[in-house]
């Protein structure tokens, strides 16, 4: 087997859940597995998603993906979807948001049921029902085959923008009071992600969706301080080959690093077709023996080269963690890329196997 892995550990993934409803209280979770789980492929693993009574995902053929694999609980999908899927929402008994007239309109012609949480645009500003135009949406599926079960809506600055966000709550707590005086028996109202569960509490919401804490990273830089979460994950591989260079030797394509002095060069078979960026030529780190080791030459697609010449005992076979959660993080890489942890995780490729780990934290 290919040696470069991500390794999951399922015990860190369920005491984050445990540590994210104590911080809620009676609030439910529905975890958001979208993405393959954030790149862990926790969402392959049913005897855990059957701790929840929802899951959230992002689009129809994720949640047909978990019907197929027995997941027989309520999925709901978080985007508004396509015209098209309306057929394999009807089939696989899959419940979506709704924002969109056109989409509302097709659905109705259907006449099958189909159950949906309405999407409330609050400033978002991506998809949504305004609320100029709520009533009107609500008149369109009184009497229609639609069963309204939920209304949501997301928080664009959780993290950081406290009055901006509060006006968000506002509209949303208005938008639910005319949903709630429409319809009977409301299941589920939800606003809150990874940051909106943290620093807020939406007294009208019953209902919370934990995304990238779940899988124990951090949504933003002071989380630590209010919550006590595991990293579910890191990725690993091993050193296959070993050499020593010459002064003057060029290294990777293009020869954009040439050697100053005799140097002992290791490659690590993982490149950017597995995840690992491009962009961490010649300024990306690994961690071997416990020591940074830097990424000297370009990134190729399947491998790339380390300098290891001031490590001691590096051969073909030692463990070179791409992030370990203690000396280098998720968000060291992140950082390094110019991006956020979120992007990193879920752009690792499926050729990069996934290691459960049941018993032990990473």
């Amino acid at each position: 087997m290919r040696p470069t892995v991500m390794e999951v550990s399922l015990k860190a993934f369920n005491n984050n859940i445990d540590s994210i409803q104590k911080y809620v209280g009676n609030k439910e979770l529905m975890p958001v597995i979208k993405a393959n789980a954030y790149g862990t492929y926790i969402n392959k693993r049913i005897n855990i998603l059957n701790r929840f009574n929802i899951v959230a995902v992002a689009t129809v053929d994720e949640a047909i993906e978990l019907r197929q694999n027995h997941y027989a609980k309520e999925i709901f999908v978080l985007n508004q979807p396509y015209i098209d899927d309306l057929s394999n929402i009807i089939k696989y008994n899959i419940t979506i948001g709704l924002s969109d007239e056109c989409f509302l309109e097709k659905a109705i012609e259907l006449k099958s049921k189909i159950k949906v949480h309405l999407e409330i645009e609050t400033g978002m500003n991506r998809t949504g029902i305004s609320l100029d135009n709520l009533e009107k949406f609500i008149e369109k599926i009184k009497t229609s085959n639609i069963i309204v079960e939920g209304v949501y809506t997301h928080l664009s600055s959780a993290d950081y923008d406290q009055e901006y966000t509060k006006h968000q709550l506002d509209i949303f707590k208005r938008a639910v009071n005319i949903i709630t005086d429409n319809f009977e028996g409301i299941k589920y109202i939800h606003s809150s992600a990874s940051n909106g569960l943290i620093n807020y509490n939406d007294e009208v919401s019953n209902l919370v969706r934990p995304g990238i804490i779940l899988y124990g990273f951090k949504s933003f830089d002071e989380i630590e301080d209010k919550i006590n979460i595991d990293p579910v994950c890191r990725l690993k591989t091993k050193v296959i080959f070993c050499k020593d260079v010459n002064n003057g030797e060029s290294i990777s394509y293009s020869r954009t690093y040439i050697t100053t002095k005799k140097t002992r060069i290791a490659t690590i078979p993982i490149g950017y077709a597995d995840g690992l960026r491009r962009s961490l030529s010649n300024k990306g780190t690994v961690v071997i023996n416990g020591k940074i080791a830097p990424i000297i030459g370009n990134v190729c697609m399947d491998s790339c080269m380390i300098d290891v010449t001031h490590i001691e005992n590096v051969e073909v076979g030692t463990d070179v963690y791409i992030w370990d959660n203690n000396i280098q993080t998720l968000d060291d890489i992140a950082n390094e890329c110019g991006t956020i942890n979120y992007e990193i995780m879920c752009t690792i490729s499926n050729r990069v196997k996934r290691i459960y780990i049941e018993k032990e934290k990473l």
